[in-house]
C-alpha cells in the first residue's frame, strides 16, 4: 500500500527510490532556483525548468511543523501515537515524513537527520530521527 505522502510511482521518482535503497536522500535540483524539487518530478514547480539534474542531499534538516497521529492507519507500520512532520531540509525544500521520537519530545525547529526504513512494499522510506 502506498502512503499519501510518498512520491508518485512515476518515472521521475525512480531515482529518488533508487537512492533511498542506497541510504541516500536525493532529489532533482533546479540550478535556476538553486533548490531541490520535492516531491520529485520532471520540472521545477517554481520556474518550470525541465530536465533537472539530481543532487544527493545531506539528509539533515529541522522540524518545520508536525502533528501527532493517534489512530492506526491501514498500511502504516508505525504504532500510534506517532509524529507526522514537515521537515525543512538543510539545502532547502520540505519533505513530509515521520519523526521517530516520542511525540512529547518533538518540537518545531528540532534538528533531525534522515534514516531509511524498509517497508513491506520493498521501498526504503525516508524517516527522520532527532540529531544528537
Amino acid at each position: 500500500m502506498r502512503l499519501a505522502w510518498q512520491p508518485a510511482d512515476l518515472e521521475a521518482a525512480k531515482p529518488f527510490w533508487a537512492a533511498a535503497a542506497r541510504g541516500v536522500l536525493s532529489a532533482p535540483w533546479c540550478p535556476r532556483c538553486e533548490a531541490p524539487v520535492l516531491y520529485p518530478r520532471d520540472f521545477c514547480p517554481r520556474c518550470h525548468l525541465a530536465d533537472l539534474p539530481w543532487r544527493d542531499l545531506s539528509g539533515r534538516g529541522s522540524v518545520y511543523s508536525f502533528g501527532v497521529e493517534t489512530r492506526s492507519v491501514p498500511g502504516c507500520d508505525l504504532e500510534p501515537p506517532y509524529v507526522v512532520a514537515l521537515v525543512e531540509l538543510e539545502e532547502g525544500g520540505r519533505l513530509v515524513s515521520n519523526v521517530l521520537a516520542p511525540p512529547d519530545e518533538v518540537r518545531v525547529g528540532m534538528p533531525v537527520e534522515v534514516v531509511f526504513v524498509l517497508v513491506d512494499d520493498g521501498r526504503h522510506v525516508p524517516r527522520f530521527r532527532p540529531m544528537e
